[in-house]
């Protein structure tokens, strides 16, 4: 999840907001608390997270809460940047409900933005309070359908994801794609990505199907192995990563000639030993954030926590530093529109991301390919 300058190469034509977040602030010891209040700035902003409820997601906003605690200390250490903001987090439990009363709590302490909630439903609860008193809302979920103008989305998006990796495989000869996705909402956002990016791309569409079990989807492969073996379909795009290694061992079957098919995962792929150690998915490619930014940012927080941060603790440390930039938190009106989509977007611990419109963001993603027993990076980061 990386924040390098370097990236800002890829954005050189466009008018692209950089933030260094090199870890720089000294370790500190000490545990993290449910709530709080950090930065002494005149703009007043709030992060919701869930810190209590289900145990699992309480342990996920506990992480990213730190890891925006991080980024207050950096500001803080770094004069240069400006103590913009006074950040208060808030708790939302586990409930649409939880995020749409610390919303409201937020909006009556006179917050000009909102950072968070984590889940969708929550983002959706919260968003509409937000809305309703003309405050810009910075949520964290990677589902799409809560975006809206005003209420963004900072996280990887299944349309960011797909129509990388769609790109990659057509610059790499694919020109004709085939898909299969689990009957889940997993899967139902993927698709529609896959459709939305194929159409984009022009891609010639072999078959796009679902299932719902093992069976069907040796069914499907059945139905595509002529395709399969004649090489027409120039990629296999297979987002679900638990039936990702049987399914490329099904491939096997139809006797596709070794080398002809591409096959295409998602960034729901990253680092899952099962998909890593599969022998039939040895070649196959998929997006992933780049992780350069969250390792350098490991050392830190073991010193100041203790233990490792949940990867999702790099978007709230790039968020409370998005919300401290002057050129967001002092303009007039404050986080405004215009300001958050500037089309060069910004760099922030995962890299260069920008927002759109209509709330929905996209992030500078790398490609890895699976090689026997890990993945390496293929192409670096791109839109």
């Amino acid at each position: 999840m990386g924040g390098g300058l370097g990236l800002l190469a890829l954005l050189a034509a466009c008018d692209t907001t950089s933030f260094n977040f090199a870890p720089t602030t000294p370790a500190l010891s000490g545990g993290s608390t449910a709530g709080g209040s950090y930065g002494t700035g005149p703009v007043k902003v709030a992060m919701l997270l869930p810190l209590s409820g289900d145990p699992a997601i309480a342990a996920v906003g506990l992480s990213m809460a730190n890891g925006a605690r991080l980024a207050m200390d950096y500001v803080s250490a770094n004069p240069r940047l400006g103590n913009n903001i006074t950040l208060t987090i808030r708790d939302t439990g586990a409930t649409a409900q939880g995020a749409a009363a610390a919303a409201s709590a937020a909006v009556a302490d006179g917050v000009s933005l909102i950072l968070g909630p984590l889940k969708a439903d929550q983002v959706e609860a919260a968003g509409a309070a937000a809305r309703q008193a003309g405050v810009p809302l910075i949520g964290f979920s990677n589902n799409s359908s809560v975006a809206a103008p005003g209420v963004y989305l900072l996280n990887v998006l299944p349309e960011s994801e797909v129509k990388r990796s769609l790109t990659y495989a057509a610059d790499h000869g694919s020109r004709s794609v085939a898909a299969l996705f689990p009957n889940t909402d997993f899967g139902r956002a993927q698709q529609a990505a896959f459709t939305r990016a194929a159409a984009d791309l022009r891609l010639v569409v072999r078959g796009a199907s679902t299932f719902n079990s093992a069976n069907d989807a040796r069914a499907l492969i059945g139905q595509l192995a002529p395709q399969l073996a004649s090489g027409s379909i120039g990629a296999l795009f297979l987002p679900d990563r638990q039936s990702a290694p049987e399914i490329a061992t099904l491939l096997r079957a139809p006797g596709t000639p070794p080398g002809k098919l591409l096959i295409i995962g998602s960034a729901d792929w990253d680092n899952d030993q099962a998909i890593l150690q599969s022998p039939a998915l040895v070649g196959a490619v998929y997006p992933a954030v780049d992780d350069t930014g969250y390792r350098a940012l490991l050392p830190e927080y073991a010193a100041r926590f203790g233990g490792n941060p949940h990867p999702l603790a790099t978007i709230a440390y790039t968020a409370a530093i998005l919300a401290n930039a002057a050129p967001l938190a002092l303009t007039n009106p404050r986080y405004n529109a215009a300001a958050l989509t500037v089309p060069g977007g910004f760099n922030g611990r995962d890299g260069v991301f920008r927002f759109l419109p209509d709330g929905r963001s996209q992030y500078a993603l790398i490609m890895k390919q699976i090689t026997a027993g890990g993945a390496v990076r293929v192409d670096g980061p791109k839109l």
